[in-house]
């Protein structure tokens, strides 16, 4: 069974990094980044490799992020 990511504890908004849009903590990383990169079809593995700053936790952080931002929007 698979754990639970809290995003909050990966991701942050700042206004004065990347004009505010969600990155990962301590990097200049969106969440767009990595969901286009994943999008794309990079493999997490690639990812990791070419960023290896970054963590598995935070690339699920990401998803977990796009994934209740989906579930907030609201369809008119």
């Amino acid at each position: 069974m698979s754990q639970h990511i809290d995003y909050k504890l990966y991701i942050e908004v700042n206004p004065e990094v990347r004009f505010g849009k969600p990155v990962i903590k301590g990097t200049r990383i969106t969440v767009y980044d990595v969901l286009q990169w994943l999008a794309s079809g990079m493999s997490q593995e690639e990812i990791l490799s070419d960023f290896p700053q970054l963590t598995q936790d935070q690339l699920l952080a990401c998803l977990a992020y796009a994934a209740n931002k989906e579930r907030i929007i609201k369809v008119a």
